[in-house]
């Protein structure tokens, strides 16, 4: 998952979003009887990990300081063109997950802040 995003504290907030979303994963692939995917979070958990039988989330994380509008730029282009360099899709507005919709102008699954001038 690569995302842009803005906080007051980003590592509490960042380890929040990772916690409230492995939860609601781990729960969902519970009820739907998805043991395949329950199977490899179990198998990624790491072994000094006990509060869990799930690793959903890498436990590192890499954030980078945007300083000015080329590098956010960048940024929003390197995300976008990741599904495309994986093959699943042919142009970046087409991969439905990807913010590339509302900056084209196209409805997106969320609602997604892009005015950043």
């Amino acid at each position: 998952l690569h995302w842009i995003g803005q906080s007051a504290d980003l590592p509490r907030d960042l380890a929040r979003f990772k916690s409230y979303t492995a939860k609601r994963l781990v729960n969902y692939f519970e009820e739907h009887c998805v043991t395949r995917v329950l199977e490899q979070f179990a198998y990624l958990k790491k072994r000094h990990k006990r509060d869990s039988k799930h690793q959903v989330w890498q436990e590192d994380s890499h954030p980078q300081l945007i300083q000015d509008a080329a590098v956010l730029r960048n940024k929003l282009e390197y995300i976008h063109d990741n599904p495309v360099k994986r093959g699943y899709v042919d142009e970046p507005v087409h991969w439905r997950y990807s913010s590339a919709r509302n900056y084209a102008g196209q409805p997106g699954l969320i609602e997604v802040y892009h005015d950043w001038s």
